[in-house]
């Protein structure tokens, strides 16, 4: 792997992961979503129950698993919000 994303987690996501911010290495030649999904989940197992309803943008757009995902990307970690 090499390639830097930083990854932002707000709310929920941010409790689960201990940090706002993250810096992580890419695969350079291959990294989706899922793919970097499956890296953070695995190195903060409390986040995996909550993969399916974490919503995903890279660069500023909402965005499904199959988005590449590459050096440079900013990707945030966005939680269901309620409200009332």
């Amino acid at each position: 792997m090499s390639g830097v994303v930083k990854v932002l987690a707000f709310a929920g996501a941010r409790e689960l992961v201990g940090a706002a911010e993250l810096e992580l290495e890419v695969d350079p030649l291959h990294c989706t979503v899922a793919d970097l999904m499956d890296e953070i989940c695995a190195r903060h197992p409390g986040l995996a129950g909550y993969r399916s309803i974490i919503r995903v943008a890279v660069n500023g757009v909402y965005v499904s698993d199959g988005q590449p995902v590459v050096a440079g990307d900013e990707v945030a970690l966005i939680p269901p919000v309620a409200g009332g």
